[in-house]
């Protein structure tokens, strides 16, 4: 299993549907299957996802955040792990709002 516990990850890509950019950071805790994180910067004021990873270390998660024009968005996320040479961790995510235009899109964080 994946190990998340105290990673920091930044936001590679994103399709333009979605409010994360390179200049948000994400803060990971992990107790046994259960994830959580934090999360700022960029468009984002203030952020919390929460999922469980499974035994192939991919995260199933919900996220809520308030973005820069004060507005509360919520989603779901996908988020499947590749170990990069180095050890560090990448996730490529498939993701859908459950609010606002509903639509979906894709994004990668990396570990930094």
């Amino acid at each position: 299993m994946v190990n998340l516990d105290g990673k920091t990850f930044r936001s590679l890509a994103n399709t333009p549907n979605g409010e994360v950019s390179s200049d948000t950071v994400f803060h990971y805790r992990q107790e046994g299957a259960f994830v959580w994180a934090d999360y700022a910067g960029g468009g984002i004021k203030q952020g919390r996802l929460m999922g469980t990873l499974s035994a192939e270390g991919i995260l199933t998660m919900k996220y809520l955040h308030r973005n820069g024009r004060d507005e509360i968005m919520t989603g779901e996320c996908v988020s499947t792990p590749a170990i990069l040479p180095d050890g560090r961790i990448r996730f490529h995510e498939s993701w859908r709002w459950t609010c606002g235009d509903f639509s979906s899109g894709e994004s990668v964080i990396e570990e930094v």
